[in-house]
């Protein structure tokens, strides 16, 4: 039954989606349901492969998930609590130090996580060449503000 979980959690938000897109405001110039089209096109879409993946998952309900079994097993367990932990440290920090800051640390952090103490200089330069670069190419080259 654990193999039914993401179909059916996909199907429910493609509802909820399709709903939410009715909801859009009509257009006041030319088709009125214009704006409606797109969105609803990909929540049908989403809604149409969510039961096929539903059906595929419903024959093989019986057979053992190896790949659940190999997330509870050796660094595994560990390295998903600290990334989520960072994660919700990043959201916390982005709004307060700035993009820049913020995602040097995160991107530091789960970088040590991942590859150990041992690494310490790529982890550090990955961490702050990649911030840099982004944070340029987004703020300097693309025009849009980051906080």
């Amino acid at each position: 039954m654990f193999r039914l979980i993401m179909p059916l959690f996909f199907i429910i938000i493609s509802i909820v989606y399709l709903v939410l897109t009715f909801d859009l405001p009509k257009a006041k110039i030319g088709n009125a349901n214009g704006p409606l089209y797109f969105p609803a096109l990909i929540g049908f879409f989403l809604l149409i492969m969510s039961v096929i993946y539903l059906f595929q998952e419903w024959k093989k309900r019986k057979e053992v998930i190896e790949e659940v079994k190999q997330l509870l097993t050796g660094r595994t367990p560990y390295l998903i609590a600290a990334t989520l932990i960072l994660i919700f440290i990043y959201a916390f920090l982005f709004e307060r130090i700035g993009f820049l800051y913020s995602t040097m640390l995160f991107l530091g952090a789960l970088l040590f996580v991942v590859n150990g103490k041992k690494h310490w200089l790529q982890n550090i330069l990955v961490a702050v060449i990649f911030s840099i670069v982004t944070w340029y190419s987004f703020a300097e080259l693309l025009s849009v503000s980051l906080p």
